[in-house]
C-alpha cells in the first residue's frame, strides 16, 4: 500500500485528469492525500467526493511545507509524493517499487520528459512536447486540450510505458525527476523530512540523500527508475496564476544551504 501526497491550488481540470489515471493506472491500494492551498474552483470538493483525504490550507503554502502536512497522517509504508499535474503510467507504483527494491533504494523518482535514458534522447522528447503543448495551448487548458496534448504526445499511451518497462526493466541512474518521487518511510530517519526553508525541494532532497551516502554509507542518492515513465505537463502549475506563498518569508535559495561543491553535484547530473 502507497500513501500519496499532493499539493494542490484550482486548476480543476488537470486535478480531474489526474485523478482519472491515478485510479485507473495504480496497482497498489493507495491513500491519496490532497494539500489544498485556498482552492476556489471546487478542486478540494471533488477530491473529497472520489474519496481523498483532503487537508484546507487557509492560504497557498510552499511545496516542502504541503509535503510534510501529508507526512503528518500518512498510513503507508511506502510514500510517493506526485505532483498534481501528471499523467501517470500503468502500474507505475508497482513498476517503480520493485525496481527500488531491486536496486535497494530508499528514495528514487520515475523518468519523464525532462529526464530519460540520455541527453540526447531527453532533447529530443523535449522538442516534440515543445512543439505540441505550444500549439495546442493556443487554445487554453481545458479537459479536452489537456488531454489532446497527451494523446498527440503518446499515441499509445499504454504501449509507450510498457515498451519502456520492458526495455528499461530495473535500470537505473543517479539524478531525479521531481513530479513523482517515492519514498520508504524508513528513509526519514536518514535524510530528514522535507526541508521547508527550500521550495527548489527535489533539488534538496538529491543533495541530502548524497550527502548522507558519503558521510554514512546507509543510503543511496536519488535514482531515476528508467522503467518507470509518467507524464509531466511541466510548467501548468506556473501559468495559474498562485497567490504568493504564505511562508515566502522563510524560504531561502539552494545556494544559501548549500556550498559550491555541493551545487557542483547537481551540474554534473547533466553534463
Amino acid at each position: 500500500m502507497i500513501s500519496i501526497i499532493t499539493a494542490i491550488y484550482n486548476q480543476r481540470a488537470i486535478n480531474e485528469i489526474f485523478w482519472f489515471n491515478l485510479e485507473k493506472y495504480t496497482h497498489y491500494p493507495f491513500e491519496l492525500i490532497i494539500i489544498d492551498n485556498g482552492s476556489t474552483d471546487g478542486s478540494a470538493d471533488f477530491f473529497e467526493s472520489v474519496g481523498a483525504i483532503v487537508i484546507r490550507n487557509n492560504g497557498n503554502y510552499s511545496y516542502p511545507y504541503c509535503q510534510n502536512q501529508g507526512l503528518r497522517v500518512a498510513k503507508y509504508e511506502w510514500l510517493g509524493f506526485l505532483n498534481n499535474d501528471i499523467i501517470v503510467s500503468p502500474e507505475w507504483d508497482k513498476t517503480i517499487i520493485e525496481n527500488m527494491i531491486d536496486q535497494s533504494l530508499d528514495v528514487a523518482t520515475c523518468c519523464g520528459i525532462e529526464q530519460i535514458e540520455n541527453i540526447a534522447a531527453t532533447r529530443k522528447l523535449k522538442r516534440r512536447w515543445q512543439k505540441i503543448k505550444n500549439f495546442i495551448g493556443l487554445f487554453g487548458y481545458s479537459r479536452s486540450t489537456l488531454n489532446l496534448m497527451h494523446r498527440l504526445m503518446y499515441p499509445d499511451w499504454e504501449g509507450f510505458s510498457s515498451d519502456r518497462r520492458k526495455n528499461f526493466h530495473t535500470m537505473t541512474k543517479e539524478g531525479f525527476v521531481g513530479n513523482t518521487v517515492v519514498m520508504k518511510c524508513s528513509a526519514i530517519s536518514k535524510i530528514g523530512l522535507w526541508d521547508e526553508r527550500i521550495q527548489a525541494a527535489d533539488f534538496d532532497l538529491y543533495l541530502r540523500s548524497k550527502g548522507r551516502s558519503l558521510s554514512h554509507g546507509d543510503i543511496k542518492p536519488v535514482h531515476i527508475c528508467l522503467d518507470v515513465f509518467n507524464h509531466h505537463y511541466i510548467r501548468l502549475t506556473a501559468k495559474g496564476k498562485c497567490p504568493p506563498f504564505v511562508d515566502q518569508g522563510n524560504l531561502i535559495s539552494l545556494e544559501e544551504k548549500w556550498s559550491d561543491t555541493e551545487i557542483q553535484w547537481l551540474q554534473r547530473l547533466n553534463s
